[in-house]
């Protein structure tokens, strides 16, 4: 935990320090140029491209590249997310197909019933994994997104395309660059 930045009495008011409204200055300038307001035509083509290949809405990956500050490197599907739920299901041949397409790693967290050897079989999957228990607590969320995504990611480059309410937490918990509904990603 860390030590609270004012003493005790502060109302965390704005800073008096000198120079302050300077750095604001700067801030919202610099801020205003990351978002894309005056970005080169050749940097915005290439994110463009950078999107088609991964498979996104040009708005959903701009959004998430400026608020991480990085490129999305790989996507973590939830096994509900990819409508696989029992034992023996078989994924969409479209899901398939758009998997397959996507230019970034796969990663699956498959939720019980699911053994995620069974799902690491699959050709559009690059890992598989164990999905936190739902509802569970935080540090048991992200104990079992670590074991599952290992070091080998950046977390802020991974996108979670989720279906279920409670896989929404794993954003947090795994400190990921965002979320994508599963229709949103699937019909894109």
């Amino acid at each position: 935990m860390s030590a609270p930045l004012h003493g005790v009495g502060h109302n965390g008011g704005p800073s008096l320090d000198p120079g302050v409204s300077y750095r604001r200055f700067v801030w919202k300038k610099a801020r205003k140029s990351l978002m894309g307001e005056s970005l080169p035509i050749e940097v915005v083509r290439m994110r463009v491209r950078r999107a088609e290949e991964l498979g996104l809405p040009y708005k959903s990956y701009a959004s998430i590249r400026a608020s991480t500050g990085r490129d999305v490197v790989g996507f973590l599907f939830s096994s509900n997310a990819l409508r696989l739920v029992r034992l023996g299901d078989r994924m969409n041949p479209a899901f398939a197909d758009k998997l397959a397409e996507v230019k970034a790693a796969r990663i699956v967290a498959a939720h019980h019933p699911l053994v995620p050897g069974m799902i690491e079989e699959l050709d559009a999957v690059d890992r598989a994994g164990r999905a936190p228990r739902p509802y569970a607590p935080w540090g048991q969320q992200r104990a079992a997104l670590a074991e599952l995504l290992g070091s080998k990611f950046p977390r802020d480059g991974l996108v979670l395309v989720s279906e279920a309410p409670f896989e929404a937490e794993w954003v947090d918990a795994g400190k990921l660059a965002g979320r994508i509904d599963a229709p949103v990603f699937f019909e894109s």
